[in-house]
């Protein structure tokens, strides 16, 4: 038997919110075990976009590094974008493409304040480009159930 940990969670929520709460007399625990079943379900939809969502954010955070080294005024910053857009993500491991997730992330942030401060049209293109990756992170974060 090889398990899927998205079929296994999968069938563990089915089983919490079908069976489970249904054989249990109190409201408040029968909810709190519907409510398990449903973090299950999200736990499951997780795990299967996990790698795949950070490996594009990735990829997407050092395009736009690439893009605005000519774009920045500060030497600094621009070196730490050359070196994090020539990076890569050989480690496919899920805490591990987090780890480059977050360090890349906080060197966006670094790019966003620098790029907020220049007045010129490319700055104000880049700017733009922030803005739709960080809207485009955050539907890559969407669930398919509801909000938690």
């Amino acid at each position: 038997m090889r398990p899927e940990p998205s079929r296994f969670l999968g069938v563990a929520a089915g089983h919490l919110m079908t069976k489970t709460a249904a054989a249990i007399e109190s409201g408040y625990e029968q909810s709190s075990v519907s409510v398990i079943g449903l973090m299950l379900t999200q736990l499951a939809e997780e795990f299967d976009r996990a790698a795949a969502r950070r490996v594009e954010e990735n990829r997407t955070l050092r395009e736009i590094f690439a893009q605005a080294i000519d774009d920045v005024a500060d030497d600094d910053l621009r070196a730490k974008l050359a070196e994090a857009a020539s990076g890569d993500d050989p480690d496919l491991a899920v805490a591990a493409l987090e780890q480059s997730n977050c360090e890349l992330r906080a060197l966006l942030i670094e790019l966003h304040a620098h790029v907020e401060e220049l007045d010129s049209p490319a700055a104000r293109d880049l700017e733009a480009e922030i803005w739709r990756e960080l809207v485009a992170s955050t539907e890559r974060r969407k669930l398919g159930i509801g909000p938690f």
